[in-house]
C-alpha cells in the first residue's frame, strides 16, 4: 500500500492554492517528495480549462465582481468550472507511473472517489460518457480536471457539498446548454458539512487508490514550496 501525504488547507483563494500545486508538482517530479493530495475549499472562482469557452461564462463582469469571483484560465482539461464555499475540492500530486495508473484510469477513479463518498450520504451518482465527473439525475454532482505532466497530476476532483444555488447560474457546466449543478445537501435533503464529505472523499480515496493517507499540516507543506 502506497503511502500519500495528505494536506487540509481549510478555505483559499484560487491564486495561491494554484501555485502551491505548481511547485509541489516540480518537487514531485524531481522526486524530492512523496505523494500528496490536498483538501480545501475556494474562495469564489470560475476556471477555464484547455478547451474552455469564456462564452460559457453567463454572467457580465460586473456581476462577477458583486460576487467576487475570480475568473483563471489554467492548464487542466474540461471547461468552464466554478469552485466556491460549499464544495470540496481534492488535489492529488501523484506519480501515475509509480501508481501502476494510465490517465483513463486515473479519471476513471477520480470519478469512482465521488460516486462512493456520495453513497456514504445515501446519494446514487453515475458517469456519463464523454462527460467526465460525477452525475445525477437532478444534474452534476461533482467535476474533473486534470494535467499530466512528466507522469505527475495537477487539479483534481470537485464535489458539491453545500453551494449557494445562486452561483450555479454563473456558467454553463461542462459547456453542456441547459446541464444543473446540483449539491449533496440538496439530494440529502439536509445540510452536509464539507468537513463531513472529506472524511468520507478521503476514505474512498484511500480505498480506490490504495493509499495509506498520512496527515500532514498544511503549513509544513507550504514550507516546502518557500
Amino acid at each position: 500500500m502506497r503511502t500519500v501525504l495528505h494536506a487540509d488547507l481549510g478555505r483559499i483563494a484560487y491564486g495561491p492554492a494554484l501555485a502551491l500545486q505548481r511547485r509541489l508538482h516540480a518537487l514531485r517530479r524531481e522526486g524530492w517528495i512523496p505523494d500528496v493530495v490536498l483538501s480545501l475549499e475556494h474562495t469564489p472562482v470560475i476556471t477555464i480549462g484547455r478547451q474552455g469557452d469564456e462564452g460559457h461564462i453567463l454572467a457580465p463582469p460586473e456581476e462577477l465582481a458583486r460576487h467576487e469571483v475570480e475568473v483563471y484560465p489554467v492548464e487542466r482539461g474540461g471547461d468552464v468550472t466554478y469552485h466556491g464555499p460549499g464544495q470540496l475540492v481534492l488535489y492529488p500530486i501523484l506519480h501515475l507511473r509509480e501508481a501502476g495508473l494510465d490517465l483513463h484510469r486515473y479519471v476513471w477513479n477520480l470519478e469512482e472517489v465521488m460516486i462512493r463518498a456520495a453513497r456514504r450520504f445515501g446519494v446514487e451518482a453515475d458517469r456519463r460518457p464523454g462527460f467526465p465527473g460525477a452525475w445525477h439525475g437532478s444534474g452534476k454532482l461533482g467535476s474533473v480536471g486534470v494535467h499530466v505532466r512528466g507522469w505527475v497530476t495537477l487539479h483534481g476532483l470537485a464535489l458539491n457539498v453545500d453551494l449557494h444555488p445562486d452561483l450555479f447560474p454563473l456558467i454553463v457546466p461542462c459547456g453542456i446548454a441547459g446541464a444543473r449543478a446540483v449539491s449533496l445537501s440538496t439530494l440529502v435533503g439536509r445540510p452536509v458539512s464539507v468537513a463531513a464529505a472529506r472524511d468520507a472523499a478521503l476514505a474512498a480515496f484511500a480505498d480506490v487508490f490504495g493509499a495509506n493517507l498520512l496527515p500532514v499540516d498544511g503549513e509544513v507543506v507550504a514550507r516546502w514550496t518557500g
